[in-house]
């Protein structure tokens, strides 16, 4: 059978064996053929989703990565099988890292086929059953893969109902679909979805123009369906990669360097080669052993001695000078960074003049601070017949299936990395260390070997949000109407850079900067810095102005959809009503990756003795279509919280190139007894495009939290964390 693999309207009933390639970001390729699949799946409907690859290229914050223009065939880009047995399987490159899209993907696909959710199953982020992702970043899961899985369940719907419409020779207007069936309204007739492919083996393309469901007349989707599997969660039934074990598996400890950029000089390992049952490799500066138990392997690695040459003696304490540096200098552990240059937007306003009556400068700066998962990294390595499999936590499969394969240097067909749903990952786990780590203790034991980072290995090896410097001038007219905005930051990144608000004049530009420590992506990127930096400088603004700062944001943003979240937040927080002696109120505003936000927060400072309580706060967010309404309140109410700790007290310690907290006895996260009265205000919108959620509530708690510090007692706090111990008066 003659075909062109890209037409969205085409079934074969009988299958070539055409090969497709999948285009990886190191410029690795693995083939396969729609046979492959359907040998492993049986009879029924496949769907294949065929994407451009300039859709495909997504941008991982901090490096461009992706296919650099290259011509070339399409990407599948998901699959959807409903085998005979009416089961429907959906694939996806994605992970489960806590965020629960497992339950929105779900929603969607039962949405566009009509079924319930319990007949969806999601197979995620295994690299040799699912098709190529970029990653599980940038709140890209429901804007991206929930439509792309969206237009894959309707092709299903669409090759389902011609093949009811065939069988009762019947127009396939006629025909809808419900209760995992094709039914005929007029006659009463029915033909469930697995009865319908007779065991034949179909499969579909599907673009783009395949139609979908309008949000307005969502069901399944748009509804708090409860957390699919929540009950294993609860249970402590599912196992995560740091829960994993095989048979004869091994368990591993590595030699890290005592401080940053030590060298290694020498090293004994004849103590721990001696003890029975203990697998010791060295291959150059990595050192690792391996035993039946992780105190056996504790013991040996207290065996090895080491001499190491020192790294530079960084220290926090000159931090935001070592960040003003260029990102040229030497003598930093650098590392990846969450953003390239914003780029100067129109010239600079030092070079300009300004007739505003009312001018500002100011410095605001940011700590470098870790993501803390509650699961450190993990891994478990295994090799059979020359073939590697890494069960590990990640949010890049594929990104960490090149890591190995570059590391190890194996094909990336060989290699199959498994993502167990992760306990966490807020952008801190895109790289595969512990997964590298143990794939090359697994190959010298010869058996497979399982390796968990302790927590002062994840808080020490990680990498961290990226610190930052931001300098903002401004001058705003006698009227409040902002004249001119000159923002420029220093190493933390782009992302949220550019003011939404109004001015006459404006400049922004983003300066990379040799960072002393190792960073990377953070929830939110830079946004939140950046932010913290103009919602605080608003403030500042308008105080300055004797305006309601309210009504200041209002006066200069023309964004609609920006004013009304700063309208809803506002309503439901109360604000203008007088606060109590010893507290005030402050508010933010922002967007970030297509959501938007505003927070109020209320707070109580004792003059006493300088401690800060924050009280209460509301957010609103808006974005776009709403596919689980208590799932998105958890996710905002989630990221204030999580922005609370940055806000007030969260910030990495190092000293002589030494962390110094790098435990949760000394490094401090928010607790129950830190978290406020959360009240989160959903605005809906079944008139836009759904967009993630993971990212955008968190950036407007810290400046929120700021202004209402201000607002109590008349001390402007410019640095995060702001009250690291107690507030100064």
């Amino acid at each position: 059978m003659s075909h062109v693999h890209n037409q969205a309207d085409e079934v074969w009933t009988e299958i070539e064996p055409e090969r497709y390639e999948l285009y990886e970001p190191r410029g690795g390729r693995v083939a396969f053929d729609r046979r492959d699949f359907l040998r492993v799946l049986g009879g029924g409907l496949l769907i294949a989703y065929l994407l451009d690859h300039t859709e495909s290229e997504a941008q991982q914050p901090g490096r461009r990565q992706g296919f650099r223009g290259q011509a070339g065939p399409q990407d599948i880009g998901a699959w959807l099988h409903i085998a005979e047995d009416g089961t429907i399987s959906v694939y996806t490159g994605k992970a489960e890292v806590g965020q629960n899209i497992r339950t929105s993907l779900t929603q969607v696909v039962a949405e566009e086929l009509g079924v319930e959710a319990g007949m969806v199953r999601m197979v995620m982020a295994d690299t040799q059953l699912t098709p190529f992702d970029m990653g599980t970043f940038g709140s890209r899961t429901t804007p991206d893969m929930s439509r792309r899985l969206r237009r894959t369940a309707a092709a299903a719907r669409e090759v389902l109902i011609e093949l009811a419409a065939e069988r009762w020779k019947t127009s396939h207007e006629k025909l809808i679909v419900a209760e995992s069936a094709v039914v005929n309204p007029e006659t009463g007739a029915r033909l469930e979805y697995g009865k319908l492919t007779q065991g034949q083996k179909l499969t579909k393309t599907v673009s783009d123009s395949t139609p979908i469901r309008e949000p307005r007349k969502w069901t399944i989707a748009g509804q708090s369906l409860a957390k699919v599997n929540g009950r294993d969660f609860v249970t402590g039934r599912h196992r995560y990669a740091s829960d994993m074990s095989l048979p004869g598996m091994l368990h591993a400890r590595l030699l890290r360097a005592p401080s940053f950029g030590a060298a290694l000089v020498s090293v004994e390992l004849a103590a721990a080669r001696a003890m029975p049952d203990v697998v010791v490799v060295q291959e150059g500066d990595f050192v690792g052993v391996a035993a039946a138990s992780e105190p056996r392997a504790a013991r040996a690695l207290a065996a090895i001695k080491a001499e190491w040459k020192p790294g530079p003696a960084i220290a926090s304490r000159t931090l935001f000078e070592d960040l003003r540096r260029p990102a040229n200098d030497r003598g930093f552990a650098g590392g990846e960074r969450d953003g390239r240059s914003a780029g100067n937007k129109g010239k600079s306003l030092r070079e300009q003049p300004d007739s505003g009556a009312t001018r500002l400068e100011q410095t605001y700066t940011g700590a470098y601070i870790a993501h803390a998962p509650l699961e450190p990294r993990a891994a478990v390595a295994s090799w059979e017949g020359g073939k590697l499999t890494v069960w590990t936590g990640t949010q890049r499969p594929f990104g960490v299936r090149s890591e190995l394969a570059a590391a190890l240097r194996v094909p990336e067909a060989d290699i199959r990395v498994i993502v167990p749903d992760t306990g966490s990952g807020y952008g801190g786990k895109h790289t595969g260390e512990a997964a590298v780590e143990a794939a090359r203790l697994a190959r010298a034991a010869g058996k497979p070997v399982k390796l968990v980072w302790t927590r002062e290995e994840e808080f020490t090896w990680a990498y961290y949000r990226p610190a930052g410097v931001i300098d903002i001038k401004s001058s705003a007219s006698r009227e409040g109407l902002l004249t001119a905005w000159d923002c420029q930051n220093y190493n933390s990144g782009g992302s949220g850079l550019r003011s939404p608000y109004s001015a006459a004049q404006q400049a922004t530009a983003f300066h990379p900067s040799r960072s002393p420590l190792r960073q990377g992506s953070y929830r939110a990127l830079a946004s939140t810095a950046n932010h913290f930096a103009r919602e605080s400088h608003m403030d500042e603004l308008a105080h300055a102005l004797g305006i309601d700062p309210l009504q200041f944001r209002l006066r200069n943003l023309k964004d609609d959809r920006l004013r009304a979240v700063l309208e809803a937040a506002a309503t439901a927080f109360g604000w203008g009503k007088p606060a109590d002696a010893g507290r005030g109120v402050g508010l933010a505003c922002g967007t970030e990756k297509g959501g938007y936000v505003a927070t109020c927060a209320e707070v109580a400072v004792d003059r006493e003795n300088g401690r800060v309580a924050v009280v209460r706060t509301t957010t609103a967010f808006e974005c776009g279509a709403v596919v689980n309404p208590d799932h998105l309140k958890n996710q905002v109410e989630g990221a204030v919280v999580m922005g609370l700790g940055g806000a007030l007290f969260e910030a990495i310690e190092y000293e002589n190139g030494r962390i110094q907290n790098p435990r949760f006895s000394r490094y401090r996260v928010p607790r129950f007894r830190d978290t406020p009265q959360l009240d989160v205000v959903l605005v809906d919108r079944p008139d836009l495009p759904a967009a993630g959620a993971g990212e955008a509530p968190i950036i407007a708690i810290a400046p929120a939290v700021g202004n209402a510090i201000f607002a109590a007692v008349g001390v402007r706090l410019r640095s995060l964390p702001m009250v690291p111990q107690r507030l100064k008066i």
